[in-house]
């Protein structure tokens, strides 16, 4: 091998080397630039159309158990109107839970609980919101119990046995008797575990007087997502209020 030609092979090694860096650096940054868009991509979704809540309570058994992950709509009541039904997730609107003790967490946690948060696969806000039934929307007339147990919207009864949880051998879906009007631009709700729910019924010493402000919903949950097991469509059972004219009819 003559001087030139070792002196090519030379010149070759390094370039190859380079080439491999170059290519290894071209890798690191598209998988950069690809993560930086889901994170982005994750962020507007959670932000504008969907996000992740966890159940704290037994208020809404059997429908949600403690501890169950939901997904949440919030285009719900933005773009889309509530409707007698729903099951929606709301903001404290003062005085409906307990002041929460500060949870403290090690640095390493407290950053991946945060960065979940930011794309929706946690929700550590969870314990300042509450999840409910509406049953009443602004100007509705709600009476409970009749002779039968069952509460009325707008003089209709309604049959609630597809979702409510009562004691065995009970059959008023609500232990003590109420009458309401739902004022402008609130919400009557109600928990499916009717006798261990501190719903609407049990706030009136609140600011609120036991209504919740439309403004405070963050939107209608409409799927069970964890545990697999639990998973199912929140139906919010249109049949139920099919009768109900609208306030004032």
């Amino acid at each position: 091998m003559t001087d030139i030609d070792q002196e090519l092979r030379r010149d070759r090694k390094p370039t190859r080397r380079s080439a491999r860096k170059r290519g290894f650096l071209l890798f690191l940054r598209d998988l950069l630039i690809i993560f930086v868009i889901a994170i982005v991509v994750s962020f507007v979704v959670k932000t504008f159309l969907i996000r992740s809540f966890f159940i704290p309570s037994e208020s809404m058994r059997e429908t949600l158990q403690v501890h169950d992950r939901i997904i949440v709509n919030q285009l719900v009541p933005e773009l889309v109107p509530i409707e007698r039904g729903d099951v929606v997730v709301f903001r404290d609107p003062g005085g409906w839970l307990p002041p929460a003790a500060p949870i403290e967490q090690n640095p390493i946690v407290a950053s991946v609980d945060w960065l979940l948060s930011v794309v929706g696969l946690s929700a550590p806000d969870s314990n300042d919101h509450l999840i409910k039934r509406v049953i009443g929307l602004p100007g509705d007339h709600i009476v409970c119990c009749n002779a039968l147990g069952q509460m009325s919207v707008n003089g209709v009864p309604l049959d609630e046995s597809p979702y409510v949880t009562l004691p065995v051998g009970d059959t008023r879906v609500s232990r003590d008797d109420f009458e309401t009007t739902v004022p402008a631009d609130s919400l009557w709700v109600m928990g499916d575990n009717r006798y261990n729910s501190k719903d609407s019924r049990y706030n009136g010493d609140t600011p609120g007087k036991g209504f919740v402000p439309i403004d405070n919903v963050v939107g209608r949950a409409f799927v069970v997502s964890w545990p697999l097991s639990h998973w199912a469509w929140l139906d919010n059972y249109p049949g139920v209020f099919a009768g109900v004219p609208e306030s004032g009819e």
